[in-house]
């Protein structure tokens, strides 16, 4: 199905509240799903409202987030920075969020968003009121929460028999993942929970197949949400194979890979139409990576609705572009 295919009903009165959205994962490719949603929520025009919360993975181990959970105990803050960032509409704090300290002293690497989230978990107790008061400091649209509140750690077995723990160990160990799960005391926030249920659309990705959106959809709660849940289940399939993680895996490999450790949970793949510039091809190949093949039937043989279409962003190396991204999500969404 391509996406000009998807041609939404005329909206009756009693369907002009809000579209409910939940988006799930981390890494660089939530905040562009949320970057172009909320750029799509115009209260203007109630057919095109966005309720939108970001589900976030709190599992990263490297950089400042590794290093703040190692000393400090909180979960990894990196990725729901990220994504309180791009829900802030521009405002002049996100910029600040986002500065990275250079040098060679305590600081250096660290990004303020980072250590505030920190303090706000130690003056308040707890990791997801600390992300609502950073996000009231921002002025977000929508809401941020942790997939959970408490540290995890991601284990991942690999085809080869290796056993590997650490989201940074498990992308260096240049293996394919047979299983992934999570450790620790883990338990999904109740808002995570009731943001899946209530929605009409839930997003999977884009974003590193493993260790970013399996990490946020494996916390104990999650898969049953999504099981359960009513609404649309939608896997915006990666642009690009990431080397050592999914190495010559296709669009219907994505699927089944979901598939395989949370069970009936996507109903339709979201895939860029092929084929993709030459100049972006030859770039990616030379660190290992190529295009994820789309085929039509065997995503529809994985049991989920293909639909293909251009979310290509101009001008950028390999990256969705947000404001594609709405489009199609919004359209998928109103299909309903």
């Amino acid at each position: 199905m391509v996406l000009e295919e998807l041609v939404p009903r005329p909206l009756r009165a009693a369907d002009a509240r809000p579209i409910r959205i939940a988006a799930v994962g981390g890494g660089t490719g939530l905040p562009r799903v949320l970057e172009g949603l909320a750029a799509e929520d115009d209260p203007e025009d109630e057919e095109r409202s966005v309720d939108l919360t970001a589900v976030v993975t709190t599992a990263d181990d490297g950089g400042s987030s590794g290093e703040l959970r190692r000393r400090y105990g909180v979960p990894a803050p990196g990725d729901v920075r990220n994504c309180l960032v791009a829900l802030a509409a521009g405002a002049p704090l996100a910029a600040v969020f986002q500065h990275r300290f250079d040098g060679g002293g305590e600081l250096a690497g660290h990004t303020i968003g980072n250590l505030v989230l920190t303090a706000l978990a130690q003056r308040l107790g707890d990791f997801g009121q600390a992300v609502d008061a950073a996000a009231g400091m921002l002025g977000v649209r929508g809401r941020v929460v942790p997939a959970t509140a408490t540290p995890v750690e991601l284990v991942a077995e690999l085809d080869d028999g290796r056993v590997v723990r650490g989201e940074t160990a498990i992308a260096a160990a240049h293996g394919r993942v047979a299983t992934l799960r999570l450790t620790g005391a883990a338990r999904a926030s109740p808002e995570a929970i009731e943001a899946i249920h209530a929605a009409d659309l839930v997003v999977l990705g884009p974003g590193s197949l493993y260790s970013s959106v399996l990490a946020g959809l494996l916390v104990p709660g999650i898969a049953e949400a999504l099981r359960t849940t009513g609404a649309t289940r939608v896997l915006v399939v990666n642009l690009f194979t990431q080397a050592g993680e999914t190495d010559g895996l296709d669009a219907a490999d994505h699927v089944r890979a979901v598939q395989r450790h949370l069970g009936d949970v996507v109903d339709v793949a979201l895939a860029q139409r092929p084929p993709l510039p030459a100049e972006t091809v030859a770039a990616y190949s030379g660190e290992g990576a190529e295009p994820v093949r789309v085929d039509r039937a065997a995503i529809d043989a994985a049991g989920a609705v293909p639909v293909v279409t251009d979310l290509l962003a101009a001008g950028e190396r390999g990256r969705h572009d947000p404001r594609k991204l709405a489009r199609a999500l919004l359209a998928i969404a109103r299909v309903r």
